[in-house]
C-alpha cells in the first residue's frame, strides 16, 4: 500500500443529517463492441431498492433521478436525453449479477449505476464487463473492485474512495485529532469491506492496537466482546463495519460505561445508525464520509442540496450525492461517444471533474482522486466535519 499524506481542515456546525458505504472483482476485460447509443443514452440502475441495505439504494436512486432530470432539462448530451432503466437487486449478490446481465444484454443500456455495496458490485462486474458496458458504483469501496490480480478492470469505475484510503484517514485522524496512542480494533469479520479497512488501519496507525476483537454480521449481543476490553487502557475504539451492527455496539458500549471515542468508516452513514445507538450515545463518535451537506467541497454543492430538498423534502445523504455525481460523470463521458465502450474509455480519462462530493480525477486504476470528510456527532446530529485530502 502506498503511504499518503493528508491535509486536514476542521469545520464545526449543528445540523441534522446522516451519511456511508461499503466481494472479489472480475478478472477479465472484454473485446466486445458494447451497446450502441440510440435515440437516448440509456443508464441502467442496479440498486438495492429493497432488502437489508435498501436505505443505500433508494438514496442513490433519488440522487441519480435528480441528475438525469437536470441534464435533460439542460438539453441532454449531444442533443440526446438520458433515459433511466431501473431494476431492484433486492440487496442480494446473486440478484445483482442477474440484473447486470438483464440491463446490459436485454435493456441494452449504455452504462450502469450501482450496485451500492462492494460485494454486489463484485457479483455484477463480470457480466457487465463481458457486455462491454461500464459500471460506475457510487459507493462500493473495496480496493479489488477496479483492480484484480494486478489488472485494471476496463469497465469498472467508482465515484467514491477506496477502503485502504479510509483506513489511512482513520489512522491519521485517530493520531492527530483524537490524540490516540492506544486503540481497540473491533471489526466485522464477516465483511471483506470491514476487514480491508481494519488491515489498512493497522498498517498505517503509528500507535498500539492493544486489543483486536471481531463481530459477525447480523449479531445482536456484543456484551461478551465489550467486556473483554472494557477495563483495558485505551484511547479510542476503531470500529470498521456497517450501521446495522455498529449502532447496536455503540449503544451497548455506552450502557456498559465505555466512554472512549468511537471511530468508524462510511458504513456508519445511515440515519439508522443513530436510531440503533440512541442519540444520547453518539457523543464522541466519528466516521469517514464522502460528503456532508455542511461542507461545500465544490461550488456545485449548495445548489445540489437546494434542488434535492425541493424535490424530495429532505437533505441528501452521501449515497444520494455520490449517485448524483455518478450520473454526471457518465454524462460527461458520453459526449462524442457512439457506444458503451466509448463511454468507458472516456470515463478512464476523466480529469478535474467538478462533482458535489468534490473535484476528482480518475486515476490509472479507475479510482477517483478526491477528498473525504470525517463527521463527528453530538446527541445524534452532525457537530463537526474535518475535510481530508490526500496531498
Amino acid at each position: 500500500m502506498n503511504k499518503k499524506k493528508f491535509a486536514i481542515t476542521l469545520l464545526t456546525f449543528a445540523s441534522a443529517g446522516f451519511l456511508a458505504a461499503c466481494g472479489s472483482a472480475p478478472t477479465s476485460s472484454s473485446n466486445t463492441t458494447g451497446n450502441e447509443i440510440g435515440d437516448t443514452i440509456k443508464i441502467g440502475y442496479n440498486l438495492e431498492l429493497s432488502g437489508d441495505v435498501a436505505a443505500y439504494g433508494n438514496a442513490e436512486k433519488n440522487g441519480a433521478d435528480l441528475a438525469i432530470e437536470e441534464i435533460n432539462k439542460a438539453g441532454g448530451v449531444d442533443g440526446k436525453e438520458l433515459e433511466a432503466v431501473s431494476k431492484d437487486n433486492k440487496s442480494d449478490n446473486g440478484e445483482a449479477a442477474t440484473v447486470s446481465t438483464n440491463l446490459a444484454t436485454q435493456s441494452k443500456v449504455n452504462a450502469i449505476i450501482g450496485p451500492a455495496t462492494s460485494a454486489a458490485v463484485a457479483a455484477a462486474s463480470q457480466n457487465t464487463t463481458a457486455a462491454g458496458v461500464p459500471l460506475v458504483t457510487p459507493s462500493g469501496t473495496q480496493d479489488s473492485l477496479t483492480v484484480s490480480n494486478g489488472k485494471v478492470q476496463d469497465y469498472i469505475f467508482r465515484a467514491t474512495f477506496q477502503d485502504s484510503f479510509q483506513g489511512e484517514v482513520m489512522a491519521q485522524y485517530a493520531t492527530e485529532t483524537l490524540k490516540a496512542k492506544k486503540v481497540v480494533l473491533y471489526y466485522d469479520k464477516s465483511s471483506e469491506y470491514a476487514e480491508g479497512i481494519a488491515n489498512a488501519f493497522k498498517e498505517s496507525f503509528a500507535g498500539e492496537v492493544v486489543v483486536t476483537e471481531t463481530f459477525q454480521g447480523k449479531d445482536k449481543d456484543f456484551q461478551a466482546s465489550l467486556t473483554t476490553f472494557k477495563d483495558k487502557e485505551f484511547d479510542a475504539i476503531i470500529m470498521p463495519g456497517y450501521y446495522t451492527e455498529t449502532g447496536l455496539i455503540t449503544k451497548q458500549a455506552r450502557e456498559m460505561g465505555i466512554t472512549q471515542p468511537i471511530l468508524g468508516p462510511d458504513g456508519f452513514g445511515d440515519a439508522k445508525y443513530v436510531e440503533s445507538a440512541g442519540a444520547e450515545n453518539t457523543n464522541n463518535v466519528f466516521y469517514v464520509s464522502g460528503y456532508s451537506t455542511k461542507v461545500n467541497l465544490t461550488d456545485k454543492a449548495s445548489s445540489f442540496v437546494e434542488a434535492y430538498k425541493a424535490k424530495y423534502g429532505e437533505e441528501p445523504n452521501m449515497f444520494a450525492a455520490l449517485a448524483y455525481d455518478s450520473v454526471y460523470m457518465i454524462a460527461e463521458a458520453a459526449k462524442g461517444a457512439g457506444n458503451s465502450t466509448d463511454i468507458a474509455k472516456n470515463l478512464a480519462k476523466l480529469k478535474d471533474f467538478e462533482g458535489v462530493t468534490g473535484s476528482m480525477t480518475i486515476d490509472e486504476n479507475h479510482n477517483p482522486v478526491k477528498s473525504a470528510v470525517v463527521i463527528g456527532f453530538k446527541n445524534g446530529v452532525e457537530d463537526t466535519a474535518v475535510a481530508v485530502e490526500a496531498e
